[in-house]
């Protein structure tokens, strides 16, 4: 049996960690893999740990588009199978926004419109000869936040070829496997099947219910690695001056210099860091900061009648690939408009982007009526709890919200729509249909306790964020890494028996 790994940035290192534990535990010896990031591609190519038929880099793909005539036969061909080729761009940050290579809220094309289906056909291509080439058994992918990880995505699952997508479910030390990267496909079969048993007859019904006791009792977030990334305040954005953090600040600075002129071929590569815009733009944004936006947030009053709208962090897949409007401040006025007209709408920060977003921005959104723009250092939890409705495009926000009793309502294709009570909004036109829907609809407990024992038999307890940001290459990575292998293997022969029946 024959894997292939996409690999995005450094969780090629998750991924081979996966590749490893398959190996030497589940039988699968053999892979290939398509990956971004020059030194992930000198990583793999250099390990002795397992054999890859093939590795195709994403950068060296990425370049052909200079010397390649754009074919629209070809584009018009491809997208009668696959789909739009715009909207797959529009899912990539770096060619669709310049972002990643440049700091939010850069959001502008470093590309022509020629040049971006030049691009896209030349991973098309690529993409195609690969499968056909390497013939894979089953891809393992994460949620695609990229052009080429969509059409590999796209590709292989029209060609048949079982596609295995990582899914962060948002609960505490979680992870799982979807056929669809848009929801938690075997949780959902799980979940359809347990409604027709009596609650004492759902396997694992009673770790779901003490689980939902304890958070409500002291609800916490899923990940350790998010509390460690929050910087409210101004003071905290100049923390970098401190003469400790500022030997890590130009440490970071040398070697991101060093690696820039030692490497022509990562000089060359469309998604590399240049120094000198990673220079401008964070001066640029701790200069922003010292203005601040304290003079922006409105108090925040528990007793009112009031929905509440987390932002998103972006660039982000929640945003780019799993809503229909990737324009937050249209989705808020939208919802603003449509809700009952003694409700406000409660907005708050995603504790991640503090640093990022710009004045302008939420001056836009104190213009909306209703709209009222809280403190981030508030309590999340604390605010749904007072909450009439909480909204959100696919944010943690939703599922917490849910696990906390309160109406839930959704932009985006998320994993937590599968609950009856959470109101999903697919056409804008619906928005206060579908408000006044998800308001009046009751939110049984039972359902929460369901699903979320569905979703523990279908995922594996690790918690691959703190894996993936501070313990790769680390001796108890593969350990913690092993429970979700397990899964991962019975997975696999799952759907390769099926595929060969």
């Amino acid at each position: 049996m024959k894997g292939c790994l996409v690999l995005q940035r450094r969780f090629a290192y998750i991924g081979h960690e996966l590749g490893k534990l398959l190996k030497e535990r589940h039988g699968i010896d053999e892979f290939c893999a398509f990956v971004s990031l020059r030194e992930s591609y000198e990583f793999l190519k250099n390990q002795k740990d397992i054999r890859y038929t093939d590795i195709l880099l994403d950068e060296d793909v990425q370049k052909r588009y200079v010397d390649e005539p754009l074919d629209m036969e070809y584009i018009r061909k491809f997208e009668s199978t696959y789909g739009n080729v715009r909207d797959m761009i529009k899912v990539d940050r770096v060619i669709a926004l310049g972002q990643l290579v440049r700091e939010y809220p850069h959001a502008r094309s470093p590309y022509t419109e020629g040049e971006r289906l030049r691009i896209a056909q030349v991973y098309a291509k690529s993409v195609e000869a690969f499968l056909a080439k390497e013939r894979p058994d089953f891809i393992l992918t994460y949620q695609p936040g990229a052009l080429w990880m969509l059409m590999m995505y796209k590709i292989a699952k029209q060609k048949g070829i079982p596609v295995l997508t990582i899914v962060l479910p948002t609960t505490k030390n979680r992870v799982a496997l979807s056929e669809e990267y848009g929801s938690l496909s075997w949780v959902d079969e799980c979940f359809k099947r347990d409604l027709a048993k009596p609650l004492s007859d759902v396997e694992g019904y009673e770790e779901a219910r003490k689980f939902i006791e304890e958070f409500r009792t002291r609800p916490v977030v899923y990940s350790d690695v998010y509390t460690k990334l929050i910087q409210h305040g101004t003071l905290k954005q100049f923390r970098f001056l401190v003469p400790l953090n500022m030997l890590s600040t130009l440490r970071s600075i040398f070697f991101l210099l060093y690696n820039w002129l030692r490497s022509s071929a990562l000089r060359t590569d469309y998604n590399a860091l240049k120094p000198h815009w990673y220079l401008y733009d964070r001066v640029r944004r701790k200069l922003r900061n010292l203005v601040g936006v304290n003079d922006l947030y409105d108090p925040y009053d528990s007793k009112k009648s009031f929905a509440f709208y987390a932002l998103h962090f972006e660039p982000e897949l929640s945003v780019l690939l799993l809503s229909e409007e990737t324009d937050q401040r249209v989705i808020i006025a939208k919802l603003a408009a449509a809700l009952p007209e003694e409700m406000l709408l409660y907005v708050k920060e995603h504790p991640q982007m503090t640093p990022y977003r710009t004045r302008a921005y939420y001056k836009q959104l104190k213009k909306i009526p209703n709209v009222r723009l809280v403190r981030p250092e508030l309590s999340s939890f604390d605010i749904m709890r007072s909450a009439r409705l909480v909204s959100t495009i696919t944010g943690a926000a939703g599922w917490e919200a849910a696990l906390l009793g309160r109406p839930v309502l959704t932009f985006g294709n998320v994993f937590y729509n599968a609950l009856p009570s959470v109101g999903h909004v697919t056409d804008m036109s619906e928005l206060p249909r579908v408000v006044r829907q998800t308001l009046e609809r009751p939110v049984p407990r039972e359902e929460a306790e369901r699903y979320l024992a569905a979703l523990l038999r279908e995922s594996a307890e690790c918690d691959i964020l703190s894996v993936w940001e501070s313990e790769i290459g680390s001796p108890d990575a593969s350990e913690k890494l092993a429970g979700f292998a397990t899964l991962l293997a019975r997975k696999i022969k799952l759907v390769t028996t099926r595929d060969r029946r």
